[in-house]
């Protein structure tokens, strides 16, 4: 939902790791390098822009990972749930509170499912725990676990969601062992 003054059109597509450093950089470390955005697994990720009519430059993005949630499980192992993690999601703040934000995750969260690139419906991330209640919003409707960490001085949550069409909510689950094939 774009502000009711706004006549732009959102669109969303897939872009290149390079398209989303700026933003990264700008909006989430901008007192480090940009080179302190950069991730080694960028290449094998898929990354993601929202982008206004008439504004070149995305103003929303986000990177995605096949990557398996760890889990702890009652013996004190840690096992692994098959998921999609996303990282480094930054939205101008030009345009935050607009739905942009929710918009961008929502549609990479349909099109992993729909392309089963999340073989088991699991999206996590690592978010600032000041922005935690905004994924545990209906819209996203992910939830907390673990312990707060800190990067660099920044306090940390993981956060944990499950991602279905309507005919894959029963066989969903964040639980290791609890997804049904």
């Amino acid at each position: 939902m774009l502000t009711q003054s706004s006549n732009s059109q959102l669109i969303i597509h897939r872009i290149f790791a390079e398209q989303t450093v700026p933003l990264r950089h700008s909006v989430l470390w901008p007192d480090h390098p940009k080179s302190y955005v950069l991730l080694r697994e960028d290449d094998a990720g898929y990354h993601y822009g929202a982008f206004l009519e008439g504004v070149p430059d995305p103003v929303a993005v986000v990177s995605v990972f096949d990557e398996a949630l760890p889990q702890p499980t009652p013996d004190g192992e840690v096992g692994c749930v098959p998921s999609l993690r996303f990282r480094k999601f930054a939205c101008d703040p030009k345009y935050q509170g607009q739905g942009i934000g929710t918009r961008l995750l929502r549609h990479v969260f349909d099109d992993a499912v729909s392309n089963e690139k999340i073989p088991m419906c699991v999206v996590w991330c690592d978010a600032r725990v000041s922005a935690a209640s905004w994924y545990e919003r209906k819209e996203i409707g992910m939830e907390r676990f673990g312990e707060v960490f800190f990067k660099d001085s920044i306090e940390y949550i993981r956060m944990r969601g499950v991602v279905t069409t309507p005919k894959e909510e029963a066989r969903c689950s964040t639980e290791p062992g609890a997804i049904s094939q």
